[in-house]
């Protein structure tokens, strides 16, 4: 702009965003020159400008000076930032959030002061600048909000939404090479409302944040959030030992509700924790609860990696959960996906644009490689904004929501892909475990693989994957079928040994060990009390012989895991809109006790049973004619660890039945499955406790004589 020396009126103008032409005034002084006075122009900064940059260029006359002040005309001694060369009226003023008097919104005044008969040129610009702020996604800081995102193929990124009238112009992200756009905005707090703006090409397209830590729903806006807002409380909670663990894992939306309605949410779970407690659980186990198109579903179908499950909940709520898990000494995993997104209701698809074939965009393989069994949205673990995306999702539960560990659903498809070996997919398993490792190395990360491969739980500096344990099919399938087979004849033992002893390297906490998951109990498949009588879950035979897998479960190496309302003879199979029965809790309030039981065994609650968190099994008596099975647990060895687990996988009495065992006295009786307390159709066998005689039985020095109900299971220790 090129100003003349005449006074220019300090009235206020409209907003200035680029330069704008304006004649020079005549002069109107008496002498005919002038007296030093001051011009002002008025710029409106808004929350998203950036850098406000003011030039002064001399055309006639030396001596004019720049000044500029928020919210009232400078004055010589009342200005915020200034200019003032001497000799030139060539001046400039450049504002930020880091200057030294940081660029603020509302009205700033630009003020020159000069002499007369000056003329000079004003430029004043308004600008995007890239954020110096860490983070991706919408990152909150004091005073503002910071915009981030990956869109390489973008032209422009605009953010829109309730603070800026969901504008798709006003807002731009600056560029800051590699594909990546940011943008600080003043005065924008948690619980704003956005979405991206994205111009690739002739298209304009809007988008929700890949990195939404909350949405509205599925298909809906990003929600601005504050990890460090939610109060944690005083309480301290430490981790239990990994060989102390003892899962339940849990669905949210049918763990505690009324059929009908709603699903279950984060809330109404809590209200059901002291049961957990009082059960003996301390790890509850949380299939995903990352949001997902609709109100009903496993959660195995995600569309906000990040951002929890509306239906279920807010932030707040999910925090409060795992506060209230801690307070009652209860660790919180997390089952995570990176095996696939959605595959409806991502923004993540096409993201910056539409793409032939295949390809979803810049978060997906454009080849066969996308193909899964739930869609071709296999991330792209070659792109290096993709394997950051899933290691920051890892570390947010981590950190921002406080989960004691994580559950990688179905790893396999990670590290294969339909034609072979995804190498990249190995390496960023590798990659997640070591950061979780170097700052977090007692959290408990779990691989569903499920195809019996050791290198799953080895450490990467030997090539193994990382993790620190495995769910096993090596286990479950045969003590099911041991348990389910109609006939007694079909009951293989050495299955069942098989399955008892069976481990990954020589850690035996690397495996979670189970009879009942999500998986398990549905699929074509039920519980395991419906499966042994279908139609007749509370049957004798159902009770009997589901609970003796339960007490395989709790007293074989490895980590254990219950599927909600196992504990209470759950029947049918599992469905997202058919909420756990907890009138059972009542009418099956002995077979929970049983579960109680064998808990508190497995966790030495008595410290009479140590063995059973040791690392040392040895089945030594295997009769596959009789169903019966006997084994040792032991830690150190000794009284109050060594133990004895009898099994009679048969529908018959045995009133005398003899077993090796390690050393000589009186051996106790722990546990007793068929004790009437914990049904009345249990016939309260009298097995009791027994001294070992030194006769020589199945290779130990020692044997004792017991006798033992049909499908039952008897734990002894000293």
């Amino acid at each position: 702009m090129i100003f003349s020396a005449a006074l220019f009126a300090a009235s206020l103008l409209p907003q200035i965003g680029a330069t704008r032409p304006l004649a020079p005034r005549p002069d109107r002084s008496a002498q005919g020159i002038a007296p030093p006075a001051f011009e002002h122009r008025v710029v409106v900064v808004q929350n998203w400008d950036a850098e406000l940059r003011v030039t002064l260029t001399e055309q006639v006359g030396t001596g004019a000076n720049l000044f500029l002040r928020r919210g009232a005309p400078a004055t010589l001694t009342e200005w915020d930032a200034r200019s003032a060369t001497p000799g030139t009226s060539n001046e400039s003023v450049v504002l930020t959030e880091a200057s030294a008097q940081p660029l603020q919104s509302g009205t700033w005044y630009v003020s020159i002061y000069r002499p007369g008969n000056t003329v000079f040129g004003l430029d004043i610009q308004k600008s995007p600048l890239p954020s110096a702020r860490p983070g991706v996604g919408a990152t909150p800081y004091s005073g503002g909000t910071t915009f981030r995102v990956w869109a390489p193929n973008a032209n422009s990124v605009h953010v829109a939404g309730t603070f800026n009238g969901w504008s798709s112009t006003t807002a731009p992200l600056a560029s800051e090479g590699a594909g990546h756009w940011s943008l600080d905005i003043r005065n924008v707090a948690a619980g704003a409302r956005y979405q991206y703006v994205i111009g690739a090409g002739t298209t304009t397209q809007w988008r929700a944040d890949p990195r939404s830590l909350s949405v509205v729903n599925s298909a809906s806006d990003s929600i601005v959030v504050d990890h460090g807002a939610f109060d944690w409380g005083t309480g301290t909670f430490q981790m239990p030992a990994w060989n102390d663990l003892v899962m339940y894992e849990m669905h949210v939306g049918t763990f505690n509700d009324a059929a009908g309605g709603a699903p279950g949410t984060f809330s109404s779970a809590v209200q059901r924790l002291d049961h957990l407690q009082a059960l003996g659980i301390n790890m509850i186990a949380l299939m995903p609860v990352n949001e997902f198109p609709g109100d009903y579903s496993w959660g195995y179908n995600p569309a906000h990696p990040f951002a929890p499950e509306t239906a279920y909940g807010s932030v707040s709520a999910l925090k409060t959960f795992v506060r209230e898990a801690h307070a009652r000494g209860m660790a919180v995993t997390l089952d995570v996906l990176y095996n696939h997104l959605g595959p409806n209701d991502i923004p993540h698809w096409q993201f910056d644009g539409s793409w032939p074939g295949y390809s979803g965009g810049i978060y997906f393989y454009d080849d066969t490689r996308a193909q899964t069994p739930w869609g071709n949205t296999r991330p792209n673990y070659d792109r290096a904004e993709v394997r950051a995306l899933i290691r920051d999702n890892a570390l947010m539960w981590l950190e921002d929501y406080r989960m004691d560990g994580l559950r990688f659903d179905a790893t396999a498809y990670i590290r294969t892909g339909p034609t072979g070996d995804l190498p990249s997919g190995w390496s960023l398993m590798q990659w997640v475990n070591n950061e979780i490792d170097v700052s977090q190395p007692w959290k408990y990360i779990v691989a569903e693989d499920l195809r019996n491969n050791d290198y799953i739980t080895r450490d990467t500096g030997i090539g193994g994957a990382g993790f620190d344990g495995q769910w096993d099919a090596q286990f479950v399938h045969p003590i099911r079928a041991a348990v389910v087979n109609p006939s007694d004849a079909g009951r293989d033992m050495w299955s069942v040994r098989d399955a008892i002893t069976a481990r990954y390297n020589t850690d035996a906490f690397e495996r979670v060990i189970y009879s009942e998951s999500h998986d398990e109990v549905a699929n074509g498949r039920s519980r395991v009390p419906e499966e042994i009588w279908p139609g007749n879950a509370a049957s004798w035979y159902s009770k009997k012989r589901s609970t003796l897998a339960a007490a395989l479960v709790m007293t074989s190496p490895g980590v254990p895991m219950l599927f909600q309302g196992q504990e209470i003879l759950e029947d049918e199979y599992f469905r997202d809109t058919d909420p756990v029965d907890w009138t059972k809790l009542a009418q099956f309030a002995g077979i929970r006790d049983l579960y109680a039981d064998l808990i508190a065994l497995r966790r030495n609650v008595g410290g009479t049973t140590a063995g059973l968190k040791g690392q040392n099994v040895r089945v030594h008596h295997v009769n596959d004619g009789a169903k019966v099975i006997a084994f040792h647990r032991w830690d150190q060895g000794g009284a109050g660890d060594d133990v004895i687990v009898l099994a009679n996988f048969s529908n018959t009495t045995f009133p005398s039945y003899r077993i090796g065992v390690p050393r000589p006295g009186l051996w106790r009786l722990r546990f007793n499955s068929d004790a009437s307390v914990y049904d009345p159709g249990y016939s309260n066998h009298p097995s009791t406790d027994v001294t070992a005689s030194a006769i020589p039985y199945d290779g130990m020095a020692y044997s004792i004589d017991l006798t033992i109900a049909p499908y039952t299971a008897l734990v002894l220790s000293q």
